[in-house]
């Protein structure tokens, strides 16, 4: 019964934060190193988690990931790098936000923006703006995605070629250490294409636990993005490419 109830708790830690660590659950514990590998080990013979060196990370495929619950995953790192984010757009500018609870974040922090016109295809995101009188938004329409209230598909697409954004912040289910920016759904990756063409400055926003996981579809390159705001420093080469490209790190 214990043992279940340390396995339960660790997971729900991993829901919450992406990644747990041998040393730190032992002393959380207050158990061995060898009894916290055998519960990441079991937790993994399960599916639940997946073993990396020193821990043990959520599965790549985000989509067994309950949204909900990836609202929970790096909750204060969202916040930093939203604020951070936030903080670089301009009062009176036109934004673009995109799916993921990152940009919902950021949403969030621009509340207290002014004169802004915001366009996203997240119903969640525009029920964020809602509150707030001094923000126009508009949404983008499309076919809706239950799961997280993301509109895709061919309308979305044909209404964001119509706009010219100044600044665009869109998010990723994952991140290549080669710099590409990852997603699962084909439909959701043409919008994003399509607004990372019709703006003057793309932001991204993610946390570097994206570079634990994988999925099939390329959105783009960090080459193509000008400010990448994240929580933790890059690898060195990928950092390097990032120089070399002219993509602005922020470490938040």
């Amino acid at each position: 019964m214990a043992e279940n109830f340390r396995q339960s708790e660790i997971l729900d830690i991993a829901r919450r934060k992406g990644r747990v660590s041998v040393e730190k659950l032992a002393r959380r514990f207050q158990t061995s190193a060898q009894t916290i590998r055998k519960d990441l080990s079991d937790l993994s013979d399960n599916g639940h988690l997946k073993r990396v060196h020193g821990g043990a990370i959520l599965p790549e495929n985000a989509s067994v990931i309950g949204y909900e619950d990836r609202r929970k995953l790096n909750h204060t790192a969202k916040t930093r790098i939203a604020k951070a984010c936030a903080d670089d757009i301009p009062e009176g500018a036109c934004v673009f936000l995109n799916i993921g609870t990152t940009t919902e974040a950021v949403a969030r922090e621009l509340l207290n923006h002014t004169a802004l016109m915001v366009v996203t295809n997240n119903l969640n995101v525009a029920n964020i703006l809602s509150a707030s009188p001094q923000i126009d938004v508009m949404v983008a329409g499309g076919t809706l995605r239950r799961s997280d209230g993301g509109l895709v598909g061919a309308m979305t697409t044909k209404l964001i070629a119509q706009f010219k954004f100044d600044y665009a912040v869109i998010g990723c289910s994952a991140l290549d250490n080669d710099g590409d920016i990852l997603d699962f759904d084909i439909q959701e990756v043409d919008v994003s294409q399509t607004i990372i063409a019709r703006s003057r400055n793309t932001f991204l926003v993610s946390d570097t636990s994206k570079l634990q996981r994988t999925a099939p579809v390329k959105i783009a390159s960090l080459e193509n993005i000008d400010r990448f705001y994240t929580d933790a420093p890059l690898p060195r080469s990928l950092g390097q490419s990032c120089t070399a490209w002219g993509t602005e790190l922020v470490q938040c």
